[in-house]
């Protein structure tokens, strides 16, 4: 009796489903979006970060009677402070700023305001 080998078939790999509808198409966009977004927006926050410590060093260094042509402490404040939360938060950040809005207008749209009606009698 002679025996001969034979193979097992090779599995079949699965695939995952291309969807090319619509709907598909824009929930990809809206992630690709929010990916590039929060890049482009820690990229700016980079930059107003080092731009706030550049103008802040410059103010220190400066000579007094070219003050009127400096940035205030006030503005370097907000760079650095603007910079670093939208460099180290991103997407993220202003997502969070915004869902606060709109919770903010779902309350006011939804009658969560009581607006008390005052009435004055004259005698």
């Amino acid at each position: 009796m002679t025996m001969t080998h034979v193979a097992p078939a090779p599995e079949q790999v699965k695939l995952p489903t291309a969807a090319w509808d619509l709907t598909s198409f824009l929930e990809n966009a809206r992630s690709q979006i929010q990916l590039w977004g929060g890049l482009l927006l820690m990229l700016v926050g980079a930059v107003a970060l080092v731009w706030g410590g550049v103008l802040g060093v410059k103010k220190l260094m400066a000579n007094p009677q070219a003050a009127n042509q400096q940035a205030g402490w006030g503005t370097i404040a907000l760079l650095i402070l603007a910079g670093g939360a939208l460099a180290t938060g991103g997407w993220q950040l202003i997502s969070t700023i915004g869902s606060g809005g709109q919770q903010t207008i779902e309350d006011l749209g939804g009658g969560t305001v009581v607006v008390q009606a005052i009435s004055t009698f004259v005698s």
